[in-house]
């Protein structure tokens, strides 16, 4: 696995180059940082180019930074991972992309890249708040229509939200 994580690194690093934040080896995957910019051309390149063919999203999900680890996380709050499979080269890696506002989470819909992102970015809209352009139905999909808040995010009251009528 090393070596196809070798491999993988040298192909990402000599494709993308300055796309790419970060590039970092954790739990026998690869998982690259991009910006939030280009985002739309590095995904339907992962996706599309032979050397990687990235064709399936496995799992899309939001994370909260604001209080990451044992101390206050310094940069943007509010990130998605995206989770891929290279079915072709039998490999996964994992993009993580940061939104630029941390008022205002918005990324780009990775829906007309891969169709099964549709509920997974309904459910990171739902649960923390980050809204995707371009997304063909964005509405919440776990709590009511009528709920305020959303409810992962780690400033989110542990008290006072009830759904009971």
């Amino acid at each position: 696995m090393a070596a196809d994580l070798s491999t993988l690194r040298t192909n990402l690093m000599s494709l993308f180059g300055g796309k790419l934040v970060s590039v970092e080896e954790r739990l026998g995957e690869l998982t690259v940082v991009v910006k939030a910019a280009g985002m739309m051309d590095t995904l339907t390149r992962l996706r599309d180019t032979a050397e990687l063919r990235f064709e399936q999203m496995i799992d899309l999900c939001g994370v909260d930074y604001s209080t990451y680890g044992d101390s206050e996380w310094q940069g943007k709050r509010f990130a998605v991972v995206y989770h891929l499979l290279s079915v072709t080269h039998n490999v996964r890696l994992r993009v993580r992309i940061f939104a630029e506002e941390d008022d205002f989470p918005v990324l780009e819909s990775v829906v007309g890249i891969w169709p099964c992102a549709n509920w997974f970015e309904r459910e990171a809209f739902d649960l923390y708040g980050v809204v995707f352009t371009g997304h063909p139905d964005l509405r919440r999909i776990l709590t009511d229509y009528g709920f305020a808040g959303n409810p992962f995010r780690k400033d989110f009251p542990l008290s006072g939200q009830v759904e009971m009528r």
